[in-house]
């Protein structure tokens, strides 16, 4: 891949807070996630050399088109003139969704032992594996004209440094994702950059 991918998780919700899982879940950013996206455009802007040649795409979820539309209010873009691809959503986790891990390891021991046992292949009870979401995710991808600002979510950063970084499955399903940090993918690795 010789464009350059300007990787960023939406900024923190009162769900991130929690501990909760959000997954395809509509959850707002809080204003520490308002903070975290201003941020953002920060070092996309130093990372780019200018943001104004740049393709945007997000998430259509909340949570990250408030991101997109922030960072961009801050690069001096119109707010709202970027596109939004339902591919970019985050990993589904089904019926765990609006748990937290804790939650989930008294409720659901059986199936929290299967996905250890294989975290990127397993889906949740009514969601999807790391596996389903890498080929939607990598099709959206597919499609970026240039160098491209792509806001989206934790699960998502996840498939994207695993496919276009090479970082091993198991070492990606864990990855704790940043919030207000850029993820710049180019010539098969990445950069992790924050304000």
């Amino acid at each position: 891949m010789t464009r350059r991918i300007f990787l960023v998780r939406h900024g923190e919700t009162d769900w991130n807070l929690a501990g909760r899982l959000q997954g395809t879940h509509d959850i707002p950013l809080n204003d520490l996630g308002r903070e975290q996206a201003a941020d953002t455009a920060r070092v996309v802007e130093r990372l780019s050399g200018g943001a104004r040649h740049l393709d945007f795409v997000a998430s259509p979820l909340s949570r990250a088109a408030q991101t997109m539309a922030i960072l961009r209010a801050e690069l001096g873009l119109p707010p709202d003139t970027f596109r939004r691809d339902p591919r970019l959503r985050e990993i589904s986790f089904g019926r765990w969704e609006g748990s937290t891990w804790p939650e989930l390891r008294r409720r659901d021991p059986v199936s929290l032992a299967a996905r250890d046992a294989d975290p990127w292949n397993f889906a949740p009870p009514g969601g999807e594996s790391y596996t389903e979401l890498s080929t939607r995710v990598l099709a959206a991808i597919g499609e970026l004209q240039g160098d491209s600002v792509v806001v989206t979510h934790g699960g998502v950063v996840r498939a994207m440094l695993h496919a276009f970084a090479g970082m091993p499955p198991s070492e990606a399903v864990e990855l704790p994702v940043r919030q207000g940090a850029v993820y710049l993918i180019e010539n098969g690795a990445f950069e992790l950059a924050v304000a």
